[in-house]
C-alpha cells in the first residue's frame, strides 16, 4: 500500500525511512551543487533524522565540469574523513552523454552507481537529445554497464514512445523525487506522476543540490497520492 492517503509533504510522507538516495550533488566544491563541508554535513544530519540509510553522491561529469575520476574519490576521502554520521556514503558520477563521456567510456575511466558496479548514471540536455541517443545507449551496455537515465521526466524533447523506446532497450530509469511535488513546474509533476502510474522508473533520487532548496521541497510542497513505492525502495546488485 501506498504510505499516505492524503496529500502531505515529502518529510511527513515516511518515504525516506530506509530510503537510498541515488542521485544528488552533496560532494562539496566540485560542481553546481553543495560547496562547503559545512553545508553537506547539514543536509546528512537532516537525511539521518528523516531516516535515509544510503547517499550516492554523484558529482557532474561533462565537459563543462571535466571533473577527473582521481580529482572525485580525493574530494570523497576528504568527506569521508570528516563525516562522523550513520548514512552509508558512496561516490559515483552523474554523466552527460557528451565527447567527454565517449571518451571516458573507452577507456572505462567511470564511476559508476551501485555496489556491483554495473550501473551508469546518465544525463542529457534538457532541451536536446545527443546525436544517435540510442547507439549511445548501446555502447554503454557493450561495455557491460546497464544505462540509469536520470530524471526522464525533466527532458522536454521526450515523450511516450521515447520513453517506451529507452525501456525497451533495459535502460533504467531514475525519478527525481522533487518532480512529485512540483518543483521543476506543473508539467514536469504530470509527466513524473504519468512515468510514475504506468512503471517505468527503477529508482528514486533526490538530486539535491542546496539545502535551501531541499527545504523548501520537503516540508513547502505538497505529494499527491501515487503508488509504486517499491521505487523508493530499490537496490541495485
Amino acid at each position: 500500500m501506498w504510505p499516505f492517503r492524503k496529500r502531505t509533504s515529502l518529510a511527513d510522507s515516511g518515504i525516506f525511512r530506509g530510503f537510498t538516495d541515488w542521485h544528488c550533488h552533496l560532494l562539496p566544491g566540485v560542481d553546481d551543487g553543495v560547496q562547503t563541508v559545512e553545508e553537506t554535513l547539514r543536509i546528512l544530519s537532516l537525511y539521518e533524522n528523516l531516516g535515509v540509510k544510503e547517499v550516492w553522491l554523484t558529482p557532474h561529469v561533462m565537459e563543462d565540469m571535466p571533473n577527473t575520476t582521481a580529482s572525485l574519490k580525493a574530494r570523497f576521502e576528504k568527506l569521508i574523513a570528516v563525516y562522523q554520521g550513520n548514512i552509508a556514503l558512496h561516490l559515483a558520477s552523474e554523466n552527460m552523454l557528451d565527447n567527454l563521456f565517449e571518451e571516458r567510456l573507452r577507456k572505462n575511466d567511470l564511476l559508476p552507481l551501485g555496489k556491483c558496479g554495473k550501473h551508469l548514471l546518465v544525463e542529457t540536455s534538457y532541451f536536446n537529445p545527443p546525436m544517435g541517443l540510442s547507439n549511445i545507449m548501446l555502447r554503454i551496455k557493450s561495455k557491460g554497464y546497464v544505462p540509469v537515465l536520470a530524471h526522464p521526466e525533466r527532458y522536454v524533447y521526450m515523450d511516450e514512445n521515447d520513453y517506451r523506446q529507452l525501456k525497451e532497450m533495459n535502460v533504467m530509469f531514475q525519478l527525481n523525487l522533487f518532480s512529485l511535488v512540483g518543483a521543476y513546474g506543473t508539467g514536469i509533476r504530470k509527466k513524473a506522476g504519468w512515468l510514475m502510474k504506468n512503471g517505468f522508473y527503477n529508482l528514486a533520487g533526490s538530486d539535491t543540490h542546496s539545502l535551501a532548496v531541499l527545504e523548501a521541497a520537503l516540508y513547502k510542497q505538497k505529494l499527491p497520492q501515487t503508488g509504486h513505492e517499491q521505487v523508493f525502495n530499490a537496490d541495485l546488485w
